[in-house]
């Protein structure tokens, strides 16, 4: 079979980084270094229906979440291939409460928040599943050798590098610099990824509407309002909307990025209230609101902020987020405002 000759993502990055005469390489080597992890993790989910590695691991983490083996593996993967790479100082992630330290001695000026495999309730039935990181540079002194907690709590404005790793039907890289962003497929024949979507633009409006409706009676008016809106047949401004909700957020956000799309997990009243929402700001809200604009739309909270400019107190911080197609994130703005 011929295959067509790309740019591999290895490439991109070095040519990325000719671009600025500054650039240390450090920042370059450290995402190869998780591009590896987000190989060997893929080549594990691919196997997931033949070896013993779906299923509850029998752990609940900090989230007070059931643990999948799948979740086990792909945070073990990468805090051991990323705590001795030189190029961070810490590391938080979903699965574990606290900061994650760094191998003493390789520390360095760059901090990693990651959700180790979104959706990995959904492995057992074969649906996408991924993960998400989020990099800053650190704020402490690089002298003070292991980071601290300041390090990673900063705003999504001031991320250097946010994306994502998706195992679907292919897997596929996507993440923003600040320059774009671009999405890379790998090719398994040679464990490779390969540029396969240049400088992604979300459509500004929206062909679908992503909630998980079985929450509906949980919701404010306005979104309640909102909803039955996009619903109502209205040929000239583009509705109905059509419905499309995985329940993965990464399978979400990917499909609306690609297609044009509005992802909404607002505040709700279940289970005594969730003011602060339900999704993780760190690893979650910010580096998807950081691809977001890059690529044309908008991520806010619902509630008067947008999620780039929010300074996270804590590492697990929850937040509402809405999130997609600028026109239509625009349109619930409106409603929400009306009250």
């Amino acid at each position: 079979m011929n295959r067509p000759l790309g740019v591999t993502v290895s490439r991109y990055i070095l040519d990325n980084q000719r671009l600025h005469p500054e650039a240390t390489g450090e920042l370059s080597s450290l995402l190869s270094e998780l591009i590896v992890a987000a190989k060997t993790i893929s080549a594990e989910v691919n196997m997931a229906g033949l070896a013993d590695i779906i299923g509850l691991s029998g752990k609940v983490n900090v989230q007070g979440e059931n643990v999948q083996k799948m979740d086990e593996f792909a945070n073990n993967t990468i805090k051991k291939r990323m705590a001795s790479c030189g190029y961070l100082c810490a590391m938080a992630s979903e699965e574990d409460e606290d900061i994650i330290p760094v191998v003493d001695g390789y520390e360095g000026k760059y901090t990693l928040a990651f959700d180790p495999l979104d959706g990995s309730s959904n492995i057992d039935v074969n649906v996408s599943i991924g993960t998400i990181f989020s990099i800053h540079r650190r704020r402490t002194s690089l002298t003070m050798g292991q980071g601290a907690k300041e390090d990673l709590l900063q705003k999504g404005s001031e991320q250097v590098v946010a994306g994502y790793i998706i195992y679907g039907s292919s897997t596929m890289l996507v993440f923003t610099t600040g320059d774009g962003v671009h999405g890379f497929t790998l090719d398994p024949s040679v464990g490779e990824f390969f540029l396969s979507h240049p400088n992604l633009k979300i459509p500004a409006r929206a062909k679908y509407f992503s909630i998980n409706e079985g929450n509906s009676q949980y919701w404010d008016d306005s979104i309640k309002r909102y909803i039955s809106y996009v619903k109502e047949i209205d040929e000239a401004d583009g509705r109905p909307l059509s419905a499309r909700y995985i329940g993965t957020l990464v399978s979400d956000f990917h499909r609306n990025l690609i297609t044009g799309g509005i992802f909404l997990y607002p505040s709700d009243t279940k289970d005594a209230g969730k003011p602060s929402g339900k999704l993780r700001l760190l690893y979650e809200a910010a580096p998807f609101a950081m691809l977001i604009e890059q690529a044309g739309g908008r991520a806010i909270t619902g509630d008067g902020r947008n999620i780039l400019d929010i300074e996270p107190e804590s590492l697990h911080q929850r937040v509402p987020l809405i999130i997609g197609s600028k026109h239509d994130v625009d349109t619930v703005e409106n409603f929400l405002l009306e009250g």
